[in-house]
């Protein structure tokens, strides 16, 4: 009797070969549980599926999801999650490589009790190195207002590095607009307001050490996150939700080691 994988990893992708074909590589090696990879693309004749189609034969579960949802990381997420065999559902972007050390440490506060685990680059020892410059001073300061703020228990809450069960993505009834992965933040916000088990796990984010051109763009991006910014914050200070425990597990590869609680 075949059974089902324990962990379901989404990547939503846009022509993202080499950084794909990297990422695959990374996972197969490190990842011990039984685990699928599910490549989202919104075109079937994405630069990234002949590098899933080259690479298939040696990886026991890994599939290319065509998005029919519409465009977007929101619907993109909707696609892979749907079509998820595992007990859990791991998100994050192709050109990501900190988050790979994490996903242990992430299935054991799962296991543990959290149903909703998110990746910190802001405490316990977590770190963002590349990218934009003016993304990270942006994505640093307002996550840090916005705890202080709105009593946010996450410390990165807009990290799309994020782990949960079909069930909790389905309860959120998220909505945000196909505007990077701002839709992560509303996760982090919704799942608060849920009333969640939280967890946190600190990584240092590598932002596309194996290059490619990012998708940033200041004035897009940063409106639609300080929508939910806004939203949030009137939310969660409407509802009285306050700062409560949060699980957190540092990666045993790290000095600090073990588990500790906040």
């Amino acid at each position: 009797m075949t059974t089902g994988p324990e962990l379901s990893i989404v990547m939503p992708v846009r022509n993202e070969g080499l950084n794909l074909r990297i990422m695959l590589k990374i996972l197969s090696a490190v990842v011990d549980v039984p685990h699928e990879v599910l490549i989202v693309v919104d075109e079937k004749d994405d630069a990234s599926v002949p590098v899933v189609e080259a690479i298939s034969p040696q990886y026991a579960r890994l599939a290319v999801v065509h998005n029919t949802h519409g465009r977007g990381i929101l619907n993109a997420l909707r696609a892979g999650v749907h079509a998820a065999q595992g007990r859990y559902i791991l998100i994050f972007a192709a050109d990501e490589v900190g988050p790979v050390l994490a996903i242990d440490d992430m299935i054991a506060l799962m296991d543990g009790g959290c149903q909703f685990v998110s990746c910190t680059r802001y405490a316990h020892g977590g770190r963002r190195l590349g990218g934009s410059w003016i993304g990270g001073i942006l994505s640093r300061s307002a996550n840090r207002i916005f705890r202080h703020l709105s009593g946010c228990r996450l410390t990165d809450a807009t990290t799309g590095i994020k782990m949960f069960t079909r069930e909790v993505f389905d309860g959120l009834q998220l909505e945000a607009r196909p505007v990077g992965w701002a839709v992560a933040f509303e996760m982090a916000i919704k799942a608060q307001l849920a009333g969640l088990r939280l967890g946190e796990v600190p990584i240092v984010s590598i932002d596309r050490l194996y290059g490619g051109k990012s998708t940033f763009r200041l004035g897009s991006w940063t409106v639609e996150y300080f929508r939910w910014f806004v939203w949030g914050l009137l939310a969660l200070r409407r509802r009285h939700v306050r700062p409560g425990e949060v699980a957190v597990r540092v990666p045993t590869a790290t000095a600090l080691g073990g588990k500790v609680r906040m």
